[in-house]
């Protein structure tokens, strides 16, 4: 059985840094592993992936501020969330796949998630 398990996220104001972790389990070691933003309105991303290969994925609004990471041995994510802006808003959930693309269809597995509220 998969699970995906998040932790961090909370408040901060614009500009601020927030840190992501997701514990993964019981998934494939060919998955492609990521985090999905998905805002009250519906409004749904895979904003960044990583590949079995290492290789990282990003899509435009987050390059340069978010940091997709993994430590391999402890099954962990992580997202490095740097220069919030209030649109960054969202709850954002650890998610997996055979084929992680960034839409938010294309993922397998979902965690529960957590909210990320970015103030001006």
């Amino acid at each position: 059985e998969v699970s995906l398990v998040e932790s961090g996220g909370g408040s901060v104001q614009a500009g601020g840094s927030l840190r992501l972790s997701c514990t993964a389990s019981g998934l494939p070691s060919d998955y492609d592993i990521g985090w999905r933003s998905q805002t009250p309105d519906n409004e749904c991303s895979i904003v960044a992936r990583i590949y079995p290969d290492g290789t990282i994925r990003y899509i435009p609004t987050v390059e340069g501020r978010f940091t997709i990471s993994r430590d391999v041995a402890a099954n962990t994510v992580f997202l490095q969330m740097n220069r919030l802006r209030p649109r960054d808003s969202a709850v954002y959930s650890c998610v997996a796949g055979a084929s992680l693309y960034s839409f938010c269809e294309s993922a397998d597995y979902s965690g529960q998630g957590t909210q990320v509220s970015v103030s001006t």
